[in-house]
């Protein structure tokens, strides 16, 4: 069982933690936002939070300087738009840089294989399911792979497209899918197509665009199911991320395991680490699988 932590980014920093909020730094704007597992007391001054520019309360966003509908931010090249949505959320999850620094070394190392005789696809293909706002899609993107996005939200997709072309993407870098994720993996075993990599980011409970009911404990085992049968010859990496559900690292690392795939499988959880003191905040768990190591 591992940690993974934020990795030290210019654009984003937690600052503090408690009294069950957060209190973050996206650009050069400051969120405090609610978060019911902060059951400690935070430990920067009262005028450092009353520094936030806007505050999620009362199911609202409630701005106190003001700030744009919109704007900027990059990590390693990767540039997206940040916005205050509902549901407290802004179109970033800061914990997935870890994952996307895994999947440029891990498509990296395998570039390096192609080139010293190893039987590897030159373009691999991409998977990413439940994809949201497409950051992870261009860190794949970007790594020079072929990518297909899936998301059952149109305005997700909507964002996650003009964070395509803010990173300055090609238009058919990434294929784009509106669509249930079990009907459509269905598809693709019926199609024969098969991907060298699959990115999953599941919810505990949603809906597909037809009104499917999405059920974590129901469903997911069926979809992995589905993600091992469209998985190529030599695939590269799976990766599952998961938030606000009852199991454990240990149960996703499980299910990998009952794969049978050879390679590496790690889990645990997914952190942000505050930058006052390194004082570690759970945001979510992971297990991922890859073949080189």
């Amino acid at each position: 069982m591992i940690i993974l932590t934020t990795p030290n980014w210019a654009d984003y920093e937690l600052l503090d933690t408690g009294d069950g909020f957060r209190l973050e730094r996206f650009g050069k704007y400051i969120l405090k936002r609610p978060d019911p597992q902060i059951l400690w007391k935070p430990k920067l001054p009262k005028s450092d939070w009353e520094k936030a520019s806007a505050i999620f309360e009362n199911d609202k966003w409630k701005v106190k300087s003001k700030m744009p509908d919109k704007w900027i931010m990059e990590y390693k090249g990767l540039k997206f738009w940040v916005k205050l949505s509902p549901f407290k959320h802004t179109g970033i999850f800061p914990e997935q840089a870890s994952q996307w620094d895994f999947i440029s070394s891990v498509i990296a190392k395998s570039s390096m294989s192609l080139r010293s005789g190893e039987s590897r696809r030159s373009n691999p293909s991409i998977l990413n399911l439940f994809a949201y706002t497409g950051l992870a899609s261009i860190a794949c993107a970007k790594s020079g792979t072929k990518v297909t996005h899936l998301d059952a939200s149109r305005p997700a997709i909507g964002w996650a497209k003009e964070n395509q072309q803010l990173s300055g993407l090609p238009e058919d870098s990434i294929r784009w899918i509106l669509d249930d994720a079990i009907k459509f993996t269905a598809r693709e075993i019926k199609r024969g197509i098969k991907y060298d990599g699959i990115i999953m980011d599941p919810p505990i409970y949603g809906h597909g665009p037809d009104g499917e009911i999405w059920d974590f404990n129901k469903d997911f085992p069926k979809l992995l199911e589905n993600c091992q049968q469209i998985l190529s010859d030599k695939p590269l990496f799976i990766i599952i991320n998961a938030y606000a559900i009852s199991s454990s690292a240990i149960m996703l690392e499980n299910m990998l395991q009952d794969l049978n795939l050879d390679g590496k499988i790690e889990s645990g959880e997914l952190a942000l680490q505050e930058n006052n003191d390194g004082r570690l905040l759970s945001t979510g768990i992971f297990a991922r699988w890859s073949m080189i190591d």
